[in-house]
């Protein structure tokens, strides 16, 4: 079985267009993992034999954390673009975290702030390797932020815990990011 494209198609269907696969994601983004079995069995040839024990490899392979299950239940943990906000209950933050961007994107967060973007939240890191990693994405070189979290935090700012090394904001000022000054 190919899981790189299983979790691929698994990250769509529960992060950015649950309604082409047929699927409804509850307040918090959960599915029945029947619906969802039944659904990828559909999709494709190769997975007219997948079970529960496949999505649970998925979780098992995965680095980055990305899906929950919970009883008969699989959600998504973070990255939701659809429509609806997910439910997420607020939790203090570690003290500082992280957020990798493109160097031409600095200028606009330095008054702006970070905001969702395409996203339903922010996108922070636990720790400075993965903000390097998911910068990458944007620059070959990339700034990695500082975020003052825990004093935002304590200013009124909610942050929700994605997976152990993603955080999620709805918004950081600019007051609270500082751009680091070593990679």
């Amino acid at each position: 079985m190919d899981y790189t494209t299983l979790s691929k198609t698994i990250s769509h269907a529960l992060r950015h267009e649950p309604w082409i696969y047929e699927l409804e994601l509850d307040e918090e983004g959960w599915v029945e993992i029947e619906n969802l079995i039944k659904t990828l069995r559909q999709e494709r040839e190769e997975w007219e034999n997948l079970s529960i024990q496949d999505l649970e490899e998925i979780i098992k392979r995965s680095s980055k954390k990305r899906f929950e299950i919970m009883g008969n239940k699989i959600r998504a943990l973070y990255g939701h673009s659809v429509p609806e906000k997910l439910l997420k209950e607020p939790l203090p933050p570690p003290e500082i975290l992280f957020h990798g961007t493109s160097h031409r994107a600095w200028e606009i967060i330095k008054s702006s702030g970070l905001l969702p973007m395409n996203r339903q939240y922010v996108h922070l890191s636990f720790d400075k390797k993965t903000a390097i990693e998911v910068g990458k994405r944007k620059d070959k070189k990339p700034l990695i932020l500082i975020v003052k979290s825990q004093e935002a935090f304590e200013k009124g700012i909610k942050f929700y815990k994605g997976n152990e090394m993603i955080w999620l904001a709805d918004y950081i000022p600019a007051e609270y990011i500082q751009a680091s000054s070593e990679q």
